[in-house]
């Protein structure tokens, strides 16, 4: 049986249909730094802006309104600010996070047990997105950081460029708390967003699976699969979105001059908590939809061409 082990004993190393071995984690790493370095570089238009109308929402009324107003005064170039930092951080973030979400997620079922695994799998899944989320956050945190000022900061006053703006960051690290500053208020907004990714994708995954196209899962194309890929990304993205929102508003607000050398609870406490649940969540309920959906396309497209089989489902 595909489940069964060489010893015979049940291990989840042998669900899917290859091994999951240390060449199956290194090519899920891959995956990963492509899916999410890819999407969130395609979308730092929308990025420039909704970190804009977080710490100035008097002049970034809203997201069409905003995009105009950057490239009126900055030109096209000013809404691709922060596409270095952003590329490579997340690229890293999505390595670790989808490569040592399989391994956890492995490991944590053959702790449980099979019949333990069946009973509770969804805070397993939530147990191994937020362990591997703990590691990719510590490889983002410089880079977002970085992204966060280039973005956020007027015209002229912080370099553009990517190695002009890390060494910049690191001069003024008094300043910026670079390199790892913002990594409480990091892992706050993107553990709860992991678990909520994944536990709502494989869920939404295994309904599509168990309630609307009921027959095995490998009788269906490998489009059909993908197809029930991004439909289940783009679900379990919006209800990303809605998780991550206040820590997301409190990390660029972070990067304001007028809150320099105030605690992460002191900003919140300033500001509101509905202003950090509200501010800019209709852009970010689009972005994070669309991404989560492309991310987790081009994850299993990844793992389909390298003959892995795509995530979830039955």
């Amino acid at each position: 049986m595909a489940h069964l082990a060489p010893s015979g004993k049940w291990d989840a190393r042998y669900l899917g249909p290859v091994p999951h071995d240390a060449s199956y984690y290194a090519k899920c790493m891959l995956g990963g730094a492509l899916a999410c370095g890819i999407t969130h570089a395609g979308i730092t238009p929308l990025d420039v802006t909704k970190c804009n109308m977080q710490v100035n929402p008097g002049k970034y009324k809203g997201l069409f309104q905003g995009l105009k107003t950057i490239a009126a005064e900055e030109g096209s170039r000013g809404l691709w600010k922060g596409f270095g930092p952003t590329f490579i951080g997340y690229s890293l973030q999505g390595m670790f996070k989808y490569g040592l979400y399989e391994f956890f997620k492995d490991t944590y079922m053959n702790l449980a047990g099979e019949e333990a695994t069946s009973k509770y799998k969804g805070a397993i899944w939530c147990a191994g997105s937020a362990s591997a989320e703990f590691f990719a956050d510590i490889a983002l945190c410089p880079l977002e950081m970085t992204k966060v000022k280039i973005q956020t900061s007027p015209a002229g006053t912080f370099p553009v460029p990517m190695l002009e703006a890390l060494r910049e960051m690191k001069k003024l690290k008094a300043e910026t708390r670079y390199p790892f500053g913002s990594l409480v208020p990091l892992w706050s907004r993107q553990i709860p967003y992991t678990m909520a990714k994944f536990f709502f994708f494989e869920y939404i995954v295994e309904m599509f699976y168990s309630h609307v196209f009921t027959a095995p899962k490998d009788t269906y194309s490998k489009p059909t699969q993908l197809g029930i890929t991004f439909a289940s990304g783009y679900l379990a993205g919006v209800v990303c979105a809605v998780v991550s929102h206040p820590a997301d508003s409190l990390v660029s607000l972070m990067g304001k001059p007028m809150h320099r050398g105030k605690s992460a609870g002191q900003i919140a406490s300033e500001v509101g908590i509905a202003t950090l649940a509200t501010k800019g969540l209709g852009t970010r309920v689009v972005m994070i939809g669309t991404l989560t959906g492309f991310q987790w396309w081009i994850y299993d497209s990844f793992k389909t061409v390298m003959g892995m089989g795509t995530t979830g489902g039955k």
